[in-house]
C-alpha cells in the first residue's frame, strides 16, 4: 500500500487521538478514509467477490432500509426488533448519518460495511464498550482482508498498554471471541438484511453460523465504565 504524506499524517493523527480517547467517532472515520486507498479497496472487492454472495452483492449493490420505528414493530425476538431496541436505547438513528454513495463495486465495499456495522453488532451480540468494539473488529478481521480492523486492534492494545491496563482481560477475551466467531461464521458481507428483519435473531445467527460466545452482552455490562468505540 503506497502512502501519500498527507494521508499518512492523517492516519497517524487519528491513531494517536483514538488511543487517548476511543470515544472520538470522527477519528474512526478519518482513519477509515486514510486507509481506504483505491489499491486497498480494489483488493478488498476482489477478495469479497470470491464468495458468490459477495460477488452478487457487489454487482447488485443492495442498500439496507432502516426505519427504527418500523423495525420496532417487528416481532419480539426478531433481528429487526433487536436492532431497533438497541439503537433506540443508545439514542442512535442511522438516518442521522449521511449514507455513502455506491456507484460501482469498489465504492460499494465501504458503503455496505459502513451502513451495516450496527447490524453486525446485533447479530454477533457484541456490546458497544470499547473492548467489545475491538472484539467486533477481530470478527471483521477474520472475515474481510482490510487494514482498518487490524489498526483498530492495535489502537486497543496501545490503549491498554498506555492508559488502561485494567481492561486487558475484557479486551483480549473479546478479541479471541470475535476472531474465532468470525472464522467459523459464513460471510456476513452481502447479506440482504432487509429480507431478514422479521426473522428470529437466533435463526439468523444459526443460518449464518454465528455462535456468540459467553461474555457478549453480559461482558458489556461488566465493562460499562470504559468509553465506547463505535464505527457506525
Amino acid at each position: 500500500m503506497s502512502w501519500k504524506p498527507i494521508r499518512a499524517a492523517k492516519a497517524l493523527y487519528s491513531l494517536a487521538a483514538l488511543v487517548r480517547d476511543p470515544n472520538r467517532l470522527g477519528q474512526v472515520f478519518e482513519m477509515a478514509d486514510a486507509l481506504s486507498t483505491p489499491e486497498v479497496i480494489d483488493k478488498m472487492a476482489a477478495a469479497l467477490a470470491r464468495d458468490p454472495q459477495g460477488d452478487r452483492a457487489l454487482d447488485e449493490r443492495p442498500r439496507i432500509d432502516v426505519d427504527l420505528q418500523e423495525l420496532k414493530r417487528c416481532p419480539e425476538g426478531s433481528l429487526g426488533r433487536a436492532f431497533a431496541d438497541t439503537m433506540i436505547a443508545q439514542g442512535l438513528d442511522p438516518k442521522d448519518i449521511p449514507p455513502l454513495q455506491s456507484p460501482d463495486r469498489a465504492t460499494y465495499v465501504r458503503a455496505h460495511l459502513y451502513e451495516t456495522h450496527d447490524v453486525w453488532h446485533t447479530v454477533t451480540e457484541f456490546g458497544t464498550t470499547w473492548p467489545e468494539e475491538i472484539g467486533l473488529q477481530a470478527f471483521y478481521l477474520a472475515q474481510i482482508p482490510g487494514p482498518l480492523p487490524a489498526v483498530l486492534l492495535a489502537v486497543g492494545c496501545l490503549r491498554v498498554a498506555l492508559f488502561e491496563m485494567s481492561a486487558r482481560g475484557a479486551m483480549m477475551d473479546a478479541v479471541a471471541r470475535g476472531w474465532e466467531m468470525g472464522k467459523s461464521a459464513r460471510p456476513l458481507f452481502g447479506v440482504r438484511w432487509n429480507d431478514l428483519w422479521n426473522t428470529p435473531l437466533d435463526e439468523v445467527q444459526a443460518m449464518l453460523g454465528v455462535v456468540p460466545r459467553a461474555g457478549g452482552k453480559s461482558s458489556a455490562k461488566k465493562t460499562t465504565e470504559t468509553p465506547a468505540l463505535t464505527v457506525s
